[in-house]
């Protein structure tokens, strides 16, 4: 993939995307547009979701296949979205080469469709669908490698391509037990705004230690993770990143950060 000659450099971003309900939020949707709109138009768009684990990293669909429908017990309507976004072959050449260079395997899952960590929010964000769209598996989740992936990809944000990492920011589904808002969750909610104002990588890809109830937001490290490609994407600017979402919804933190 070439830049094309208006193709302007990209921010890398990490949000939080909340799960199929998001939709219905009264205010979350309006604040994924705003910040979409905020944005230069993209050439395409990488998406890197909590919801897809695969060694070694894989390569999705790059033409239009259905959605991957990735939850279970919800209202039918919600296993009627459609986000039927081009493929980017191109993108998906240029991921390979930037991998393979650097040693890094890669493997093609062709019909593997876009998860709900992916669709949900650009249909709130490009809800045209008209960006072409590529989804890249997590071969891993270790912080440090997953940074290294985020460096290594890095040059795609000079071709207009927007890096996305997507989870969230505090994920332990026990807080739909809670009313309000766990301390827990505003706890890690509180250093990690910190920690990203501070520029302190360090200290974030030693989360689960560096953190106060770090284990309690993150049981499992999934929807962290991704956080850190969009950081790697954006070494040596790491100070530019700030919260463009906070918040809590349904008792986690759906923080979301703009690198660059």
């Amino acid at each position: 993939m070439n830049a094309t000659p208006d193709a302007q450099r990209m921010p890398a971003l990490y949000l939080s995307h909340g799960a199929p309900p998001l939709a219905d939020d009264p205010v979350w949707p309006g604040e994924l547009a705003a910040w979409s709109q905020s944005l230069p138009r993209p050439t395409a768009i990488l998406m890197v979701s909590a919801h897809w684990e695969e060694a070694p990293l894989a390569l999705g669909a790059t033409r239009t296949v259905p959605l991957v429908y990735d939850f279970w017990g919800f209202p039918e309507h919600y296993y009627r979205v459609r986000y039927d976004a081009p493929g980017a072959p191109g993108l998906a050449d240029s991921v390979r080469k930037l991998l393979r260079r650097a040693g890094a395997p890669v493997q093609d899952i062709p019909d593997r469709g876009l998860d709900h960590g992916a669709y949900v929010p650009l249909v709130e964000m490009y809800p045209g669908a008209d960006i072409p769209v590529l989804q890249i598996s997590m071969p891993t989740l270790d912080p440090q490698k997953l940074l290294e992936i985020g460096r290594r990809l890095a040059p795609l944000r000079d071709e207009g391509v927007l890096i996305v990492g997507s989870g969230f920011f505090t994920h332990n589904l026990a807080a739909l037990r809670h009313v309000g808002t766990p301390g827990w969750s505003s706890e890690f909610d509180d250093w990690g705004q910190r920690a990203l104002a501070a520029a302190d990588v360090d200290a974030l890809l030693d989360f689960e230690t560096k953190a106060p109830a770090g284990k309690l937001a993150h049981p499992r490290t999934e929807h962290f993770a991704p956080l850190f490609v969009a950081l790697g994407a954006s070494e040596g600017e790491v100070g530019s990143g700030r919260s463009v979402i906070d918040g809590f919804w349904m008792g986690l933190a759906k923080r979301s950060v703009q690198f660059g």
